[in-house]
C-alpha cells in the first residue's frame, strides 16, 4: 500500500502562485506515472498533470503554460508549480500514483482557492 499526502494548497489571489507537494509512502521510481488530479464542487474530477516514470509529461490544455509537474525520485516528492492562478483553479486537488498494473493510489486531497 502507498500512502500519499499533498499539502501546500490555500488562499490565493487571482494572478497569484502556489506550490502543490505530495510526498509518498514508497518508491516513485517504480510508478508507471505520478500525477496531480483536481476536482471543483459540481464537477468531475479531471486530470491537471501527469508525469510517466520516463519523464514524459501531459497537461490539461486548461493549465498548459502555467502549471509545471516535477517529481524528486529521491525525495520520492511531486510538486506541482501553479502560476498566474486563475478562479476557475479553484478546486481539490489531489495527488495520484499508477503502478502497470493499473492499481491507482489517492492521497486525501488539499483546497486551493483563488478568489480576491
Amino acid at each position: 500500500q502507498v500512502q500519499l499526502v499533498e499539502s501546500g494548497g490555500g488562499l490565493v489571489q487571482p494572478g497569484g502562485s502556489l506550490r502543490l507537494s505530495c510526498a509518498t509512502s514508497g518508491s516513485i521510481f517504480s510508478m508507471a506515472a505520478m500525477g496531480w488530479h483536481r476536482q471543483a464542487p459540481g464537477k468531475q474530477r479531471e486530470l491537471v498533470a501527469d508525469i510517466a516514470r520516463g519523464g514524459k509529461i501531459n497537461y490539461a490544455d486548461s493549465v498548459k503554460g502555467r502549471f509545471t509537474i516535477s517529481k524528486d525520485n529521491a525525495k520520492n516528492t511531486v510538486y506541482l508549480q501553479m502560476n498566474s492562478l486563475k478562479p476557475e483553479d479553484t478546486a481539490v486537488y489531489y495527488c495520484n500514483a499508477r503502478r502497470y498494473t493499473e492499481t491507482n493510489y489517492w492521497g486525501q486531497g488539499t483546497q486551493v482557492t483563488v478568489s480576491s
